[in-house]
């Protein structure tokens, strides 16, 4: 029995079942997908919270059908907003076309560039997995010893890896860092043609009907089954936890609770974009609240309904002002980078994701397959047991479904 629909637990439910196991996966909420939720909002697509899939992650190349997912690719690069307006960074082996523009970046000196060449260069080489193997300090740490400029490091590594760690102190680990780089230089960014709700809507379409139970919520967990908020108790050889952390230390209160990142999302319906390409923007001066933008639309048309784009602003934690606060904080820094045409653009939703990823410092890694035998047929999985991504996710999953084999491999023998 797997508790939880999202990435973890799906993954580890599809490879128990290709083992010939009979799995019911118990989902609270009311579809697939943990924290990768998509709302169709007056014909929007809405993802909860901004979030690509990138697809140089192994386990999304094992486990996906990547094609079928009709993705749109981002452009490589950047626009980064500095001293009063937009400078591209491209990445010169995969937009060599807008190499030039990123020589004339002023935020970035010749060295800052020939270094990210280097870097790059050194992070492609060898398995993956060797990335987790090499010593570990904050990536922030990391950066300063690579030898990159303060105005760099503050104006693109500071909003780029704030968007994708939701933290802009760059605390987390040096490892993560270079894994995410890596991925990056290794394959696209890229959203799902209807929405990244696709993603685990794929996996759970290959689940035998009736496995997938929806609106069920489990309130008691032991290795022999679960009791469901409703009262009712369900019996298994097994149980994996594929909750949220948060989730998992109150089933389960011998499992400490670790620190966690929050993450808001904003969305706004606009006419005409004053953006026509498929890039990630960047508030490299600073000045918040935004952290980074996109044009989901531009990147699939589907996101937004013919005539109208969609704009996606990410703002990092979770701020103490109102909804309405907020979006007039976000539309005046809008305003000073897109000027009065950001008066016309319509609010449709804020989301604030309050356990969006785990922290990841230094430590928090070692070991990277931290699966969790919680007792004798009990078990653990999700991103918080690995790399806080979707890559971790399914990973965890995988390696937790061959735990459960084991055991009752074993429970066979002795018995």
């Amino acid at each position: 029995m797997v508790v939880g629909g999202g990435a973890a637990g799906l993954s580890c439910a599809l490879h128990l079942m290709e083992k010939g196991c009979d799995v019911a996966v118990l989902e609270a909420s009311d579809g697939p997908g943990g924290r990768i939720r998509t709302d169709l909002h007056e014909g929007f697509l809405l993802d909860r919270g901004f979030q690509v899939l990138l697809t140089s992650y192994p386990e999304c190349q094992r486990l996906l059908d990547l094609p079928a997912l009709a993705p749109g690719a981002f452009r490589p690069g950047a626009l980064v907003r500095y001293q009063g307006a937009f400078h591209r960074l491209a990445d010169p082996f995969r937009d060599p076309r807008a190499a030039l523009a990123s020589l004339r970046a002023p935020f970035a000196t010749l060295r800052d560039k020939l270094k990210v060449a280097s870097l790059r260069r050194r992070l492609v080489r060898g398995p993956v997995d060797d990335l987790f193997l090499r010593p570990e300090k904050t990536t922030l740490s990391s950066l300063r010893e690579h030898g990159f400029s303060t105005r760099f490091i503050d104006a693109f590594f500071r909003p780029f890896l704030g968007g994708i760690f939701l933290e802009s102190g760059l605390e987390t680990s040096s490892r993560m860092f270079e894994f995410v780089l890596r991925m990056f230089s290794q394959g696209e960014a890229v959203l799902p043609s209807r929405g990244m709700q696709a993603i685990p809507e794929q996996l759970a379409g290959r689940l035998p009907r009736g496995s997938l139970r929806l609106e069920c919520t489990v309130a008691k967990v032991s290795p022999s089954g679960v009791r469901l908020r409703s009262g009712e108790d369900l019996e298994a050889d097994a149980v994996v936890l594929a909750v949220p952390w948060s989730t998992l230390s109150e089933l389960v209160p011998s499992v400490p609770r670790p620190e966690s990142r929050s993450v808001t999302c904003l969305y706004f319906e606009v006419e005409k974009p004053p953006l026509r390409e498929p890039i990630l923007v960047l508030d490299g001066e600073g000045r918040g609240p935004i952290n980074n933008l996109c044009f989901p639309s531009q990147v699939v048309a589907g996101y937004a309904p013919p005539g109208k784009s969609l704009l996606s602003v990410t703002v990092l934690g979770d701020p103490v002002d109102f909804d309405e606060a907020l979006v007039r904080k976000v539309r005046e820094q809008l305003e000073e980078w897109y000027g009065s045409q950001v008066s016309s653009w319509r609010p449709l939703r804020t989301y604030r994701i309050c356990h969006a990823l785990p922290a990841q410092p230094p430590g928090s890694l070692e070991p990277l397959d931290r699966t969790a035998n919680l007792a004798p047929g009990l078990f653990a999985c999700g991103d918080h047991r690995q790399t806080g991504s979707l890559q971790g996710a399914l990973s965890s999953g995988r390696l937790v479904a061959g735990s459960v084999l084991r055991h009752l491999s074993a429970g066979k023998i002795l018995s």
